[in-house]
């Protein structure tokens, strides 16, 4: 039977079950919830809590503590060690570093055999399954896939453990019928140098057939610009003329979009994101040309969700799926078949529908702006960049946001920095209209922009092309797993921003 058959049947019954969970929603996630208690239930936590009495979510949740990585660490170094049982059953053998921003500390999140099987596997096939769904002409599966990773080696921990990037955890352990698919070599993939890699697999990639692209965008367009130049053209089709997807998450899209679009004109080319981090595969964009995602119910992920009101209060109060309301800010909290039990991933997400479950991504709970009340989210700024960018023909390739504190009797305010790629004709117009449109978009910003009383206007500093990539490199933080922070509520990372910043390119 030929692959593209076999592929297609797979297909068909998988679809069958999605469509299982988006009808009984509730029921799937607290089957799963018992299932997850009852294979952990002779675990060092499962008898802690006593995992085997629990009959309902309302138990798991009152007995339980909600977590964060600092109440978890001690155990899950402990599971570095090579003890077992500990979090979840048996030992386990795969960490993923993570670092989220520029931060400088690091975590360890375990990964185990059941999470790689079962969700981040699973999730791969479920979007290029999707996909091929509702293109039932796709060819996709005759050329490669060409997977742009993170940055770091793979390092022993012990015999047979590892630790580094989730992506170099699942280029490790991939089955071979995606590693036959998949380019470049591991050689080249698991490259610690970020820049040498960068160049070999534009150099291994661009006399290949790819039909498949994935990565987070900031970076897949580093490597897309270097195809180019070698190629000597401006049109990405030209180097890949079947190039039909590309896979896509870590960072909102939206800024980026014109930049796509430009290099990979036409619409031969599909764009599908996908919610994946070291802690689980949450979600997938399951409709072509929607902008949310559809929650992934069976992926040995229980959720739970605290009201963002709640989210700074001591004991924060949780709420389940069937609790959740549209358009309201929530922070994630999850229970998984790694052994993370309640715990707080830090990102923050609203629902689009309750009929299937979809959601968008607004942020991280530590990346938002409230020193003046203001209670500006990342989807905020990033929405009304989209929007001036499109209204004034400009490309912003990188920004970060800090607060201005009031000093000497002097109002507050937000200072930019950002890195344009077609920058505006008048910068003072372009403030004008992103304050305009911020206003237009958050509420509390706009009550504390009224008559400059509490916010003055933003303050906008133009850097040189690559600003963002040096400051990035310098810290030692290239590669998909690093992601620029976008807002704060210090100075620290725009301070340092500043200090590589020459000559503004706009007065």
């Amino acid at each position: 039977m030929a692959f593209s058959t076999i592929f297609s049947w797979l297909i068909k019954k998988r679809v069958h079950q999605i469509e299982l969970f988006k009808q009984f929603p509730i029921e799937t996630q607290q089957e799963l919830l018992s299932n997850l208690l009852r294979r952990a239930a002779l675990t060092e936590w499962g008898k802690r809590y006593d995992f085997t009495s629990m009959k309902s979510s309302k138990e798991f949740t009152d007995a339980v503590p909600l977590q964060d990585y600092e109440s978890l660490k001690m155990d899950i170094h402990r599971t570095m060690e090579g003890e077992k049982d500990i979090l979840w059953p048996g030992e386990v053998k795969w960490f993923a570093k993570s670092s989220g921003t520029t931060n400088d500390r690091s975590k360890s999140i375990p990964v185990t055999e059941e999470t790689l099987e079962e969700c981040h596997f699973k999730g791969g096939k479920d979007l290029l399954g999707l996909h091929v769904y509702h293109h039932p002409k796709s060819r996709i599966y005759q050329g490669k896939t060409l997977a742009i990773g993170g940055s770091s080696q793979l390092n022993a921990l012990r015999e047979d453990s590892y630790s580094g990037d989730l992506s170099a955890i699942i280029i490790k352990n991939l089955p071979l019928w995606v590693e036959f698919k998949r380019i470049p070599g591991r050689d080249i993939a698991l490259n610690d140098n970020w820049e040498e890699k960068m160049e070999q697999m534009a150099r291994y990639s661009m006399d290949t057939d790819v039909t498949v692209l994935s990565g987070v965008p900031s970076w897949t367009l580093v490597l897309i610009n270097r195809i180019l130049e070698l190629k000597q053209t401006d049109n990405l089709m030209d180097v890949w003329p079947n190039l039909e997807l590309f896979m896509h998450g870590g960072v909102d899209f939206r800024p980026y979009v014109s930049q796509f679009k430009e290099r990979i004109p036409g619409k031969k080319t599909f764009y599908l994101q996908t919610y994946n981090a070291s802690e689980g595969f949450f979600g997938l964009q399951d409709r072509p040309f929607a902008e949310d995602m559809l929650l992934m119910l069976d992926y040995g992920i229980f959720y739970e969700f605290i009201p963002l009101e709640e989210s700074h209060k001591e004991q924060p109060v949780t709420i389940g799926l069937e609790d959740v309301e549209l358009d309201t800010q929530y922070e994630l909290v999850i229970s998984t078949n790694s052994g993370l039990w309640r715990y707080r991933i830090g990102d923050t997400i609203c629902f689009t529908s309750k009929n299937p479950y979809r959601i968008k991504v607004t942020g991280r709970t530590k990346q938002f702006l409230n020193v003046f009340g203001e209670e500006l989210m990342v989807d905020n700024v990033e929405k009304a960049l989209a929007l001036v960018n499109e209204r004034m023909g400009t490309q912003v390739a990188e920004y970060s946001v800090a607060p201005i504190f009031m000093e000497g009797g002097k109002n507050g305010g937000h200072e930019w920095v950002i890195e344009f790629l077609r920058p505006p004709l008048s910068l003072q117009t372009f403030t004008e209209d992103l304050d305009k449109t911020l206003r237009e978009i958050n509420s509390d910003y706009d009550a504390k922009r009224v008559n400059d009383f509490n916010l003055r206007m933003p303050v906008i500093n133009c850097v040189r092309t690559g600003t963002f990539y040096e400051w990035m490199k310098s810290k030692g933080k290239l590669g998909g797993q690093h992601k620029v922070p976008r807002l704060s509520n210090s100075r620290i990372h725009i301070e340092a921003l500043l200090a590589f910043k020459e000559t503004p390119l706009l007065a």
